[in-house]
């Protein structure tokens, strides 16, 4: 009665399950492993915002790439801010979601190297090719702290990095990129200012990275891992059901068959 299963509809449903049952459980590794980087990443978020702040050149240096184990790290740096070369990165969101742009201002050290501080977040002009409306830095020698981040790609954000852009407006954050502009020797990645607080608010100081939210990946992972699980056994459940409607079809047949002719009267 399983003879059935050679049948083409039977080997295709067959095969289907197959392929399904390995790319089910694949699937659910690629959620499980990226469930695993968010919490290592939330973690090192945490204990990079919880560590000690440290002067930016014990980080970094000129042409420096800032490797993940630190971003997010606290660091101080001593200088004045260089408004004349100050431009602003758009297409940047605020807490709130509002579409606007980051200010990036460039601080001179006491040694004459630069370091680049996203100020934070200004409201973008009514005219997109505008220049906003800027609250100006201040003035004299600052100690700026924030948060140490790593030049910006277009492979690592997604951001195209647009040619044609009105004068003092970017689309990435790139030391190698502002030191050609600026003139001056730059160090790699640049920092989010987090202290002193702008006066009036303005810019909006950027918010801490979410560490505590771990997503749904788990969730997705144990979902493909049971769909997978699942597969197998809705097949054993087609295949007896397939094999009891043949049972009971022969058995119809069967009595259809051997039923016998009704007698005739005799004369």
């Amino acid at each position: 009665m399983y003879r059935f299963l050679l049948s083409r509809q039977w080997v295709i449903l067959t095969l289907l399950a197959l392929v399904l049952i390995p790319v089910m459980i694949e699937l659910g590794f690629w959620q499980f492993h990226r469930h695993e980087r968010r919490v290592a990443q939330n973690a090192l978020i945490a204990d990079n915002l919880a560590a000690k702040p440290v002067p930016v050149e014990t980080l970094t240096s000129p042409g420096h790439t800032v490797p993940r184990a630190d971003y997010w790290r606290h660091v101080t740096a001593t200088g004045t801010f260089d408004t004349a070369h100050e431009v602003v990165v758009r297409r940047r969101v605020s807490a709130d979601e509002r579409v606007g742009a980051h200010v990036l201002t460039p601080l001179v050290l006491k040694d004459g190297k630069v370091v680049l501080v996203n100020r934070g977040w200004v409201p973008a002009a009514g005219d997109q090719r505008a220049y906003p409306e800027v609250p100006p830095a201040p003035r004299g020698e600052v100690t700026v702290t924030g948060r140490l981040m790593a030049d910006e790609t277009t492979g690592a954000s997604g951001i195209k990095d647009l040619k044609g852009l009105p004068d003092r407006q970017v689309m990435l954050i790139s030391s190698a990129q502002q030191a050609e502009l600026i003139g001056r020797t730059v160090l790699g990645g640049y920092i989010q200012q987090t202290a002193p607080e702008p006066a009036g608010g303005t810019p909006e100081l950027i918010p801490d990275p979410d560490h505590d939210s771990i997503g749904a990946h788990m969730a997705y992972a144990v979902q493909w891992w049971l769909f997978a699980a699942g597969v197998p056994v809705g097949w054993v459940v087609l295949v007896r059901r397939e094999k009891r409607d043949r049972e009971a079809a022969a058995r119809e047949a069967e009595e259809a068959d051997g039923t016998p002719e009704p007698a005739t009267a005799s004369a």
